[in-house]
């Protein structure tokens, strides 16, 4: 049998897995997917946490001694979450030595609830990055307009990020500025350039279930659109991606800017292909994944996406550059039927963060019955 898997890693994808939990840490099942299914990276949010600890046994005692401890339901919570994220990390660590530094991160997001605070996220993350206490962890700061600048921030004092819920290209291409810039910050203040490192994460599949219920809506020929507007939107990301940081065969040329960085030791802020489950029946299960092959790209999978590139994904090299124009000239359709992309994007955006919000929201309710349990006992 083929190996997807690793023929997608020696395209240049770098596979991460989009999930955590303390179970999957105790059972050693996150280091045999590191051994067995190439996987160098994790990514978690809200939503990944609140499964995780709603109704879990594995966190029962943690939770008791942070009860007695008479911690306040926000601590609690930061507790928990930053020791499975450490715990993830030092597993991943011989990946992160391996690459440099490259791959081998566990992501760990900021409140949702500050996504619209630029002081407050800035605040937090440099809290979580002293709280994980390892090398190999990314924050991860959503692209709201007010996380914009706190991505600035936070990469000028030397904190690697992961940016998070991009959308659309006009605030992706903001997305690398701010991490140009932030770099430049930091190179002023005399940090170390290379010990600092980015990922921007363009969600994916979720820009099809949007655009393609607004297809339904205008129906007719316009259906024949869906399912293709999300390969079009990253695919174009990624050509921007190009236009800042060069492409990996030389044909595009860096900026001007970039090359300045590079010079001093930067590294590329990587497209990380996010929210690749898909979620129309209708669609193959591995769409955003064999047709997002890319060098210098991350594709982060949960699970089920991962067994079903493994079991049965086709990768057939670099399936992003080559349809370029094929990209522009779906969305272009996608607007002569009458979907307004701007909407969508921010729509997304707004759904993104009260998303992650609810399910921050329902691991705090969580917590707080159980700490008020256990310390009744």
């Amino acid at each position: 049998m083929t190996d997807a898997l690793k023929r997608l890693s020696d395209e240049g994808v770098a596979i991460w897995l989009d999930d955590l939990s303390r179970e999957r840490l105790n059972s050693g099942n996150l280091a045999e997917l590191v051994q067995e299914k190439h996987v160098v990276g994790v990514t978690t949010n809200p939503t990944i946490f609140q499964k995780a600890i709603g109704g879990n046994g594995a966190y029962a005692g943690q939770l008791e001694d942070l009860a007695v401890r008479k911690l306040t339901t926000d601590e609690a919570v930061r507790m928990i979450t930053t020791s499975d994220v450490r715990d993830a990390a030092d597993v991943l660590r011989p990946v992160y030595d391996a690459t440099g530094g490259r791959d081998g991160r566990v992501s760990i997001e900021v409140d949702p609830r500050l996504a619209h605070s630029t002081a407050a996220t800035v605040a937090e993350a440099k809290q979580l990055w002293w709280l994980v206490d390892r090398p190999n962890v990314f924050i991860k700061i959503p692209a709201t307009k007010a996380g914009l600048p706190a991505i600035t921030a936070v990469l000028a004092k030397g904190i690697s990020v992961n940016v998070t819920l991009i959308f659309s290209l006009e605030r992706y291409r903001e997305v690398m500025d701010a991490y140009l810039t932030g770099l430049e910050q930091a190179k002023a203040t005399g940090l170390d350039l290379s010990s600092i490192e980015s990922v921007a994460s363009f969600f994916v599949s979720r820009v099809d279930t949007e655009i393609d219920k607004r297809l339904d809506k205008v129906g007719g020929a316009a259906k024949e659109l869906k399912g293709k507007a999300a390969l079009a939107n990253a695919r174009l990301a990624y050509q921007a991606y190009e236009e800042v940081f060069g492409s990996a065969d030389g044909r595009q040329e860096p900026s001007d800017r970039w090359k300045a960085l590079e010079a001093a030791g930067a590294k590329p802020q990587r497209p990380l292909w996010a929210s690749t489950g898909v979620k129309d029946p209708n669609l193959p299960d591995t769409l955003y994944v064999t047709e997002l092959v890319a060098p210098g790209t991350v594709n982060t999978m949960p699970e089920a996406t991962l067994d079903a590139t493994d079991d049965h994904g086709v990768v057939t090299g670099d399936t992003v550059r080559p349809n370029y124009a094929d990209a522009k000239a779906v969305l272009e359709a996608v607007a002569a039927a009458g979907v307004d992309y701007d909407d969508v994007v921010q729509v997304l955006e707004d759904e993104g963060v009260e998303k992650f919000e609810t399910s921050w929201n329902e691991l705090l309710d969580t917590v707080t019955a159980t700490l008020a349990a256990h310390g009744s006992n």
